[in-house]
């Protein structure tokens, strides 16, 4: 009875080892799981933005960005897909050395068992019931034996169902092993895959990479030509400004000329107690400047426009070095119509060096240049009046459409925010 009431003991108090144990890592495996479908929610996430950001295909710094999150989390998951195989190799280990012991304890009992029986099928004779009571000297040695015999026939049954008490938990355990390491192997073919697409992405980020630095390259390039076209402008504008001045003057210095000329046939002629004339009235040109320059801030603008690329003065660009922008560089909407800021004559329609158009209006000594034009509706020589339209502006290969306009009194050129309103 001792010997089996201690059995029982140790087995109880193995069995709540065994389930303290099995709850604590029951508890971490929980927290494992829970993190894994975090992450596995977070590369989701990821997977939505990165499919955004490649539609737009010059938003390679945020493309790179999200590519460096993701593999941040898919090694996350990774590192938690390892530690719940470590968990559960603990477990299985675990589980092994409890069949190991749970084996021992049932070879134990089926020992004591096969022992018990021998004896008594060895003594079955003279332990039967009626030989072991009317054996006894006296009545209470005959009910203490059948009290014994009684007690001893219930601890046999108990130890027989012991046993197959133990069977049927081993039989549970190795349940659970074979579980653990289906477990086991689900979650290595899950580190499996895992690291092929971690392999793959921080492939994708290698050509991100590379194909941003390409890009980076090429932008470089095309902002230094950008830049050659613009000082390249500049330099032609200034160029065709200088012309018209000179041509201005050369034809200022003829009709000069020619009033001297007409005055001194007069004189010639005998005509010289003619009445002194009034004072001669101011020249179209010098009206128009005046009408001009009294206008000055309420102009109205020669295009809509979404934004200011580059306002005027001198700036650092971004291929590097400085230049200087003699006028106004405005974003609109492709084919945006382009329109006269004040009366006055074209007097150029020039080619501007990529290739677009470009038209100078002079209004007396003051001269509005619009460049950057893909189409013009008016020619040299024409008059123009205020708001008409004189063409469109250009569109770029990438899509965009830049119009570029200055505003010149002689060489100067000045500040279109001071003019237009």
């Amino acid at each position: 009875m001792r010997t089996f009431s201690r059995l029982i003991f140790i087995f109880v108090a193995f069995s709540c080892c065994f389930c303290l144990t099995d709850g604590l890592q029951a508890q971490t495996k929980k927290q494992l799981e829970q993190e894994k479908q975090q992450i596995e929610q977070q590369i989701k996430k990821l997977n939505a933005e990165l499919a955004a950001t490649q539609k737009n295909k010059k938003n390679s710094a945020a493309q790179i960005n999200t590519l460096n999150k993701k593999i941040k989390e898919r090694t996350r998951l990774i590192n938690n897909i390892n530690s719940q195989m470590q968990l559960l190799d603990n477990q299985i280990v675990h589980t092994q050395d409890s069949i190991a012991r749970l084996q021992t304890r049932i070879d134990t009992l089926k020992r004591e068992y096969g022992n018990i029986i021998r004896v008594l099928y060895a003594e079955r004779q003279s332990l039967t019931g009626e030989v072991f009571f009317l054996d006894a000297d006296s009545y209470n040695k005959a009910f203490l034996r059948r009290k014994y015999f009684q007690e001893y026939s219930r601890y046999r049954k108990m130890q027989a169902a012991a046993i197959r008490e133990r069977e049927a938990e081993l039989v549970s355990i190795n349940r659970n092993l074979q579980r653990q390491k289906d477990e086991k192997t689900s979650l290595l073919s899950q580190e499996k895959k895992q690291k092929e697409e971690l392999a793959r992405e921080q492939s994708q980020h290698q050509r991100q990479l590379q194909q941003t630095q390409k890009r980076e390259k090429d932008l470089k390039v095309q902002l230094s030509k950008k830049e050659q076209e613009k000082r390249k402008l500049q330099q032609q504008i200034q160029k065709i400004i200088n012309e018209e001045i000179a041509k201005a003057r050369k034809a200022a210095e003829a009709e000069r000329k020619a009033r001297a000329e007409a005055e001194k046939k007069a004189k010639s002629s005998g005509k010289t107690n003619t009445p002194a004339k009034p004072a001669a009235k101011p020249t179209e040109n010098e009206a128009l400047s005046s009408n001009f320059a009294s206008n000055k801030g309420k102009l109205s603008w020669p295009v809509y426009y979404k934004k200011v690329a580059r306002e005027y003065g001198r700036y650092t660009h971004e291929s590097g070095g400085e230049n200087m922008n003699n006028g106004i560089d405005l974003i609109t909407a492709n084919g945006a119509e382009v329109f006269a800021i004040f009366n006055g004559k074209v007097t150029r329609v020039f080619t501007c060096p990529n290739g677009t158009k470009g038209i100078i209006i002079r209004h007396g000594e003051y001269m509005s240049v619009y460049a950057n034009m893909g189409s013009v509706s008016v020619s040299e020589g024409k008059q123009v009046s205020t708001k008409q339209k004189l063409g469109t502006v250009s569109t770029a290969a990438d899509g965009t459409s830049e119009f570029s306009f200055q505003l010149w009194k002689g060489t100067q050129s000045q500040n279109p925010r001071n003019w237009l309103r």
